[in-house]
């Protein structure tokens, strides 16, 4: 089953889900290292990496709100009540967080006149002119911003667990791909 429908979401969703919350936690433990590491061996090749995957997951998070989306009519249901609310404006927030930070990243990149390539890829070219109007918002926010979206992710991933183990409704099961009895 490729798409979703009102009991579970479809390969492409689960595909689209896992591999994103891989390359978050790629990007996550990297920051994390270089934080707590400083500079090593092992942060330059991570922060080295931060990039190319920050490209990748803005296309990933274009293609998965174009495919939630297509699928909006056949997905599982929010709950009518506050708790439904509150997920719908989660899942809101997290994909305008998926979308905001890396945009910020790349709108920074074009601003600073330097070249960049993702797997192979030129993505821009120098021309040493810095527009700092372009740098700026990210300089302000892309940090920020990405630290709020772990505490979301955290969150995110808290409360599956939550549905999972205490509430045992099957919301989990739907983005594992297990059909609901």
């Amino acid at each position: 089953m490729w798409q979703d429908n009102e009991h579970v979401y479809g390969r492409v969703s689960r595909l689209l889900h896992w591999s994103m919350a891989l390359l978050f936690s790629w990007q996550f433990f990297g920051m994390a290292v270089k934080i707590i590491v400083g500079r090593s061996p092992l942060t330059a090749f991570l922060v080295g990496t931060h990039r190319p995957v920050g490209l990748l997951l803005l296309v990933l998070a274009a293609l998965r709100l174009l495919w939630a989306l297509y699928n909006a009519g056949r997905r599982p249901v929010y709950a009518a009540d506050t708790t439904g609310r509150l997920a719908r404006a989660g899942h809101i927030l997290l994909y305008v967080l998926m979308l905001l930070i890396p945009a910020l990243a790349l709108l920074r990149q074009f601003g600073s006149g330097k070249a960049f390539s993702a797997f192979g890829l030129p993505i821009t070219q120098e021309t040493g002119i810095e527009i700092a109007w372009m740098m700026a918002p990210a300089d302000l926010l892309h940090g920020p911003l990405a630290w709020c979206l772990l505490a979301l992710i955290v969150g995110h991933a808290a409360m599956a667990l939550f549905h999972h183990f205490r509430l045992k409704d099957g919301t989990l099961a739907r983005m594992l791909g297990r059909r609901l009895i």
